[in-house]
């Protein structure tokens, strides 16, 4: 109620005067102020996949390729490709005149050392990766990617929205040890990093690229072309969701990237400000194991924990107990999208007999193992699942440690693969857009690629032998039945647990014009009227 009340209170406060002095309005004019769901911890865009790096990520730096509204790879930083009639030979020009933010040219080898990079990271580009003979540059302006089989998809692994995009650096920068994180903020996007202003927790400063050579297209997602409008972008870290939206409200903000949900109802009100959807295409939340650690390298203790878990308990708490934005998803991948299936309600759905659970428990070999589960303190989307997991392994009989930090923290912290007696871990809770886990090979949640995956480092042979027979299938109803093969692993092994897929709000002042609604929050094509 006291938040509620904050709102109200700042709701009824009069306009800003229309005078004001010059510079202050010149300054607003050319800035766009942006609240980011969680701190920018992690700078390099190519070692998490947190969404704050990502949207990071795509102010700073370029891809090869880019999708359209139907998730098609686009050309944006290529001026096109041409494959050899093996399959086995992709060459990529670049366009002319595109530079780093250093002044250096973009050339051949940086993108090629760049990509090398990334395909040891991503999950879609550890795939590619596999099948890659040598990522070449046999001049300034041509990427030559040789191949130990073919790849249908190549394209697709180079264009996807994320979680880690293959973005493009200098060369000396995409040289850095892949698991080390990269000394400078030198992409050739749209916006430059500014070093000298960034405050972690608090400050972010991104200045226009006057060399930026954005496409002739419309933009679209992250293709097209990316007209950056503002002089400036500048993040302001504000963990607490009542301070942000009453910064919206009163314009000392102009984009608040993810609205609380019991806020969101009092913003819709203020004709200042637009809440709309972040992404039509949704998003789910999951719980993660740790499947590396004790108790749960024990696939029978996760599929009693799968039994237990009721979706409904984890959404009402982010959607503000409305009903409608969001639905029961039993299934690996989100509902709705092409070749998704209920694959999990057998286990997941019905009335939860917890006596029977609790003897299952047992049955499975628990031995009272602590079990630390991260929780953050800022993320609105996130912060609520630690507690309603914490409170549902408890009454399993098992000994819960729920340590509360912020998402940077847990970000961090999940890194760690010690034992939790020094540090580590056994479930985190997070959420991905419906677009970033669309298909087995981009669905880092259940790839089972071990030391080398995500994570938890869920360790599935089969798999990533489904996976690979998926990228090459040649028929729709091929696609299908491994698509369904995978998920009924998938729920077999437990490497996540699904939790329900929702609509996430974004909200803005009612000025600014030409926001994309999509997987990330893109800075580009955004004018203020």
């Amino acid at each position: 109620m006291q938040r509620r009340q904050l709102l109200r209170t700042a709701s009824l406060l009069p306009l800003a005067p229309l005078a004001r002095p010059a510079l202050a309005q010149d300054r607003r004019a050319s800035t766009l102020r942006f609240v980011p769901q969680a701190n920018l911890a992690v700078l390099d865009p190519i070692l998490t996949t947190a969404g704050v790096t990502l949207n990071h990520g795509y102010a700073v730096f370029d891809t090869l390729y880019g999708v359209d509204q139907k998730f098609q790879p686009t050309p944006q930083m290529a001026e096109g490709h041409e494959v050899s009639e093996d399959g086995l030979r992709w060459t990529i020009r670049l366009r002319e005149g595109l530079f780093f933010h250093d002044g250096a040219p973009v050339r051949a080898v940086d993108a090629a050392a760049s990509l090398a990079r990334w395909a040891k990271r991503d999950t879609f580009g550890q795939t590619l990766g596999a099948a890659v003979e040598a990522w070449e540059s046999p001049n300034d302006r041509d990427i030559v990617i040789r191949l130990k089989r073919k790849f249908p998809r190549l394209l697709s692994a180079l264009s996807f929205v994320g979680p880690i995009p293959a973005f493009i650096m200098p060369e000396r920068l995409a040289k850095t040890d892949p698991y080390k994180p990269i000394a400078e903020m030198i992409g050739s996007g749209p916006y430059r990093f500014v070093a000298e202003e960034f405050v972690s927790g608090a400050h972010v400063s991104y200045a226009r690229f006057d060399r930026y050579r954005p496409r002739a297209e419309p933009a679209v997602l992250n293709g097209g072309g990316k007209q950056a409008h503002f002089e400036r972008l500048e993040w302001k870290i504000i963990p607490d969701s009542s301070t942000a939206a009453n910064a919206l409200q009163t314009g000392e903000v102009d984009w608040w990237e993810y609205a609380d949900a019991d806020l969101a109802p009092l913003l819709e009100r203020d004709r200042r400000v637009r809440v709309q959807s972040y992404d039509p295409l949704g998003f789910m939340g999951f719980l993660r194991f740790n499947s590396l650690v004790p108790p749960f390298n024990n696939v029978a203790l996760k599929r009693v924990v799968l039994q237990a878990v009721i979706q409904g308990d984890y959404m009402a708490l982010i959607t503000g107990g409305d009903a409608k934005a969001w639905s029961n998803a039993y299934s690996m991948f989100p509902p709705g999208l092409p070749f998704v299936r209920d694959a999990g309600s057998g286990t997941m759905s019905g009335v939860k007999d917890m006596a029977r659970l609790r003897q299952a428990v047992k049955e499975a070999g628990y031995k009272g193992e602590k079990v630390v589960i991260l929780s953050p303190t800022d993320l609105a989307s996130v912060a609520p699942f630690g507690e309603v997991t914490a409170e549902l392994l408890r009454k399993l009989g098992m000994n819960v440690d729920l340590q509360v930090m912020d998402w940077g923290s847990v970000v961090q912290r999940r890194t760690s693969r010690e034992p939790v007696e020094k540090g580590g871990w056994n479930i985190f809770h997070t959420t991905w857009k419906s677009s970033s886990i669309a298909n087995p090979a981009l669905n880092t949640n259940i790839r089972g690629q071990g030391a080398a995956g995500w994570f938890g480092w869920f360790d599935s042979p089969a798999i990533e032998r489904l996976t690979r027979e998926w990228l090459e299938a040649a028929t729709d109803a091929e696609q299908q039945r491994l698509f369904d093969a995978i998920q009924r692993e998938a729920f077999e092994q437990v490497p996540v647990i699904p939790l329900g897929q929702y609509q996430q709000k974004t909200a803005l002042r009612a000025d600014l014009t030409g926001v994309l609604p999509g997987p990330a929050a893109f800075p580009w094509n955004i004018r203020r009227s």
